[in-house]
């Protein structure tokens, strides 16, 4: 069972997160505020954190930058939550070493789904071999098979197709997809994201359906 710790100072949005993160089977511990956080820390640490960027004591950007730059910590996943919506502020939280983030407000599905998906990600026990429908994505052998013909894939085509395979079922923002393989938020970049997912979908041939298009948000890989 999956430790998660909840850090939001909202009582309300707290609840409502630990409610529906524990009746999903997580064990989890809350706080509202950063002290308190530490605190638990050094007792013992988590296997993800949901944190909200506008604590009382401290700002959640900050407290990002000190997990990465622990020991113990650099390699916890963490999900950032905030009010701010803008997408130089999304940016910012994922630049600074956040795994993830949403905007509040939130739907409780897509917090399960996207804890689910970070969660999955980040298991270090689990097999290097991504298998979704007809789609097979082998880590170690860096190779992709659609219903058992190898896909000869670019480095990019690759990363993404495991970017979104590694998030399949929710929707993984055009912005999230540029800054985690292209590594920039430029609006020049978008035409290349279309193109390569055409390209992408292509190579798949009939499982490229499997990857869907949702207008003015990003891609979904779908299971």
């Amino acid at each position: 069972m999956a430790l998660i710790y909840v850090v939001e100072d909202d009582k309300n949005i707290r609840e409502i997160e630990v409610f529906a993160l524990r009746n999903t089977g997580y064990e989890i511990k809350d706080f509202e505020c950063a002290k308190e956080f530490y605190q638990e820390m050094e007792e013992k640490k988590p296997d993800i954190i949901l944190l909200d960027i506008m604590l009382p004591d401290e700002d959640g950007l900050d407290i990002v930058r000190k997990l990465r730059a622990g020991i113990e910590t650099k390699d916890i996943p963490i999900i950032l939550v905030t009010a701010k919506t803008s997408e130089i502020d999304k940016v910012k939280g994922l630049d600074i070493g956040a795994d993830d983030y949403m905007a509040k407000p939130f739907g409780v599905m897509e917090l399960i789904s996207r804890v689910k998906a970070l969660l999955r990600r980040s298991n270090k026990n689990e097999e290097k071999i991504l298998y979704i429908g007809k789609v097979c994505l082998d880590e170690e052998k860096h190779m992709v098979t659609s219903d058992g013909n190898p896909c000869e894939l670019t480095y990019k085509e690759y990363e993404l197709l495991k970017l979104l395979m590694n998030n399949a079922g929710i929707v993984t923002p055009r912005d999230m997809i540029l800054e985690k393989i292209w590594g920039t938020d430029f609006e020049g970049e978008s035409r290349t994201l279309d193109m390569h997912i055409k390209t992408l979908r292509q190579k798949l041939k009939e499982a490229g359906s499997m990857i869907k298009t949702v207008r003015n948000v990003g891609y979904m890989f779908t299971t």
